[in-house]
């Protein structure tokens, strides 16, 4: 009967893992800011979709270990070896991924997000503390926080390629060349600067950086 409970358990948890990877991660920032990167360069197809998400899907993974592993050494594994209960192995999963999750929204400075949730789903717990926040409260403040700080540094991304298209324009317009697209000249700009700062380097280590806890 356990090892029935325990199968069908891990077919649920199997069944929401896409939705656990965009609720629970840093995935949402990733994936928005390399492809707000491959706007900013100008090249909507390079690189395709499918390596921009393997790529998000590596980082992700690469920055939450740490989290999925103390979530497995204190829920999970005690509960393979009947040594807790589900509720309790439940608790012990779910705390450091909830950690993980407030420390992201102080870091980014949006803890007005978990009270906006909080206020429309319990609003009898205005004086709950972050560790009694209900995940009906902290996934959507998490997200919004996720999105917030995604734009926020894809904002900063953008900057330096606008400045190269604004300079190309000017130079286009001034020598009359107002037939040739601007796009022809600045596009191997912009990636002729991305490589030599070596920009992979840069925009990945940024955000490994900006999830650090």
């Amino acid at each position: 009967m356990a090892n029935s409970l325990q199968t069908v358990g891990l077919l649920t948890a199997l069944s929401l893992a896409p939705a656990l990877l965009l609720m629970t991660t840093c995935y949402v920032r990733v994936i928005i800011v390399l492809t707000l990167l491959r706007q900013a360069i100008g090249a909507p197809q390079l690189p395709p979709t499918q390596v921009l998400t393997s790529l998000s899907l590596f980082i992700t993974m690469a920055i939450m270990t740490p989290v999925w592993t103390e979530a497995y050494e204190k829920g999970i594994r005690p509960y393979t070896q009947e040594e807790i209960s589900t509720e309790e192995a439940w608790q012990r999963t779910i705390t450091p991924i909830k950690h993980f999750m407030i420390r992201q929204i102080e870091k980014s400075g949006n803890t007005d997000d978990i009270w906006l949730f909080l206020q429309h789903t319990s609003p009898n717990q205005a004086d709950t503390t972050y560790g009694e926040i209900p995940l009906s409260a902290l996934l959507p403040a998490f997200m919004i926080s996720e999105l917030k700080t995604a734009f926020l540094i894809g904002f900063q991304i953008y900057l330096p390629f606008l400045i190269i298209e604004f300079v190309v324009s000017s130079v286009l317009v001034s020598l009359g060349m107002l037939m040739l697209p601007p796009t022809t000249i600045s596009l191997p700009l912009k990636i002729l600067l991305f490589v030599l700062v070596d920009g992979w380097h840069l925009v990945i280590g940024m955000l490994m950086e900006s999830c650090l806890i």
